[in-house]
């Protein structure tokens, strides 16, 4: 047999004469590189009320981010999370590993908040709070600040290095690198007093683990703002792919009304559109020179817009100044531009199916995760039965039963645990006297955040053994809580069995 060459089927491309011509080129292969660099977006700077409220929100969670590992909370770091120490200080909060199901609660609260104003209103988490939005806000502003403004900092790029580049270059990476440095120390001062962290810093001293999180969360910071920029949103955070499942055509985006601004062209000031033939746009493309993901939203909404909002502003702008409507661009419904809704029919449409259902299970979920914190004990207390035998039968008759009650303090003042057989459910003799009593020490003192044990031996009399002979009976413990002062606290019962062996 022979070997017949397998054919290759060229995949062929439309050159950008053939698309607009209508007919492509047969004879034509255009080579396609999956993995060819992205161009570099240069966006534009842009002022106007959207970007009023988006460095507001700069403002308030830098503030935050930066400010609140530095505030004290009765002699200590507010917000503290203590790995070698197993909690999480929170103001007056204290949490210790045994509750993590209120970390899954927030999440779960975090991911239905994002369904639900999605649902309402788009990206509004991305084009205001995340992370990658603000420092990248951040960094082009000390880029705008240090090279110029886009068409500036296009013209640096493509010349060449000079005394002039190199110094606008060199004072840009070098701001970069301290505000990625400084957000690195201050992530890993909610991990370690901060206070502490700053005298090691200032004698270079920080432990090998402190070092790393900090070169490393500064460099993801360098990294991500600085150079991933939009990538980072259109490649690799998946909420771009996923939002088209939570919004649907009565959704609040930003929407370009093609209505109102087709045909476009340019005009000037004093040209009657209505003489040329032309819509409100005049194409002069500020809304894709001033969006940091480089799309266009006049063909409609795509994955990469982040919400920014930053089109409106550049549009209304331009309106402004031709004397024409504003809103060419806005916040808008897809039916609301189709059916031309006003804002108030619009807003009528919010209450439907799916904002109701993630409205209803978000306030669920905040209400619980409240409640529950509002509810939670001062201490907990487990209790654990010997498990190496059941029961003990000492030299007189008398039947013990051995448990370890395994206590936490969950406040940050020491308290003062006592132990005592509850009133009811415990055995009794005929006179309905109690018979169970305790044999070993019943208190002990628990340190602020801390955890201990109390080794706890009940002890039940021959004669009141034997009736009870190969049966278990349900007993409960009390364990009451005390402040320094001596004054009672807080009482929790717990159930367990003493059983006496045949």
């Amino acid at each position: 047999m022979h070997n017949t060459p397998s054919r290759v089927i060229p995949i062929r491309a439309l050159t950008p004469a053939a698309v607009s011509a209508g007919a492509a080129e047969p004879d034509r292969e255009v080579v396609i590189d999956l993995y060819e660099k992205q161009p570099k977006i240069y966006p534009r700077a842009v002022h106007g009320w959207f970007a009023g409220w988006r460095w507001a929100m700069v403002w308030l969670t830098q503030l935050v981010f930066y400010g609140l590992p530095w505030l004290q909370w009765n002699g200590r770091q507010a917000v503290l999370f203590d790995p070698t120490q197993r909690r999480f200080q929170i103001f007056g909060l204290l949490l210790q590993p045994q509750d993590f199901i209120y970390l899954a609660a927030l999440l779960v609260i975090s991911a239905l908040a994002l369904f639900f104003f999605t649902a309402m209103a788009g990206r509004l988490w991305c084009g205001y709070a995340c992370p990658q939005t603000v420092y990248t806000e951040i960094f082009l502003w000390v880029e705008r600040r240090t090279e110029g403004d886009r068409l500036a900092r296009m013209r640096l790029d493509s010349g060449p290095w000079t005394p002039v580049k190199f110094a606008r270059k060199g004072s840009k990476q070098t701001i970069w690198i301290l505000i990625s440095l400084f957000t690195g120390f201050s992530f890993v001062g909610y991990f370690t007093p901060i206070r502490t962290l700053a005298s090691e810093a200032a004698a270079l001293s920080f432990s090998p683990w402190e070092w790393f999180w900090v070169l490393f969360y500064g460099f993801a910071t360098y990294g991500n703002a600085g150079y991933l920029r939009e990538q980072m949103c259109k490649f690799i955070c998946p909420y771009a792919r996923f939002q088209s499942a939570l919004i649907d055509k009565d959704s609040m985006v930003i929407a370009y009304d093609s209505a109102r601004g087709d045909p476009r062209g340019g005009r000037s000031r004093k040209a009657d559109r209505n003489t040329l033939a032309l819509g409100d746009c005049l194409d002069c493309k500020l809304c894709v020179h001033v969006c940091p993901t480089g799309i266009d939203i006049r063909n409609g909404l795509q994955n990469e817009c982040i919400g920014c909002v930053a089109c409106i502003d550049a549009c209304d702008d331009v309106m402004d100044r031709m004397g024409y409507r504003k809103g060419l661009i806005r916040y808008s419904t897809e039916n609301g531009v189709a059916q031309r809704l006003s804002r108030r029919e619009m807003l009528r449409r919010v209450a439907r199916p799916r904002v109701l259902i993630y409205g209803a299970l978000l306030g669920a979920a905040i209400t619980t995760f409240a409640v529950s914190l509002w509810q939670r004990p001062d201490f907990r207390v487990d209790i654990v039965r010997d498990r190496a035998a059941l029961a003990r039968v000492a030299d007189d008759g008398a039947i013990e039963n051995v448990y370890q009650l395994h206590l936490v303090n969950a406040t940050e003042r020491p308290l003062h645990l006592s132990v005592a057989l509850s009133n009811e459910g415990n055995p009794r003799d005929a006179s309905g006297n109690p018979v169970l009593r305790i044999v070993t020490p019943t208190s002990t003192t628990l340190e602020a955040g801390s955890s201990g044990k109390l080794s706890l031996r009940l002890r039940l009399g021959a004669d009141a053994a034997e009736p009870l002979r190969g049966r278990s009976s349900t007993i409960g413990i009390d364990i009451t809580a005390a402040g320094n002062d001596g004054s009672s606290l807080q009482t929790m019962t717990e159930k367990s069995t003493f059983f006496v062996p045949r």
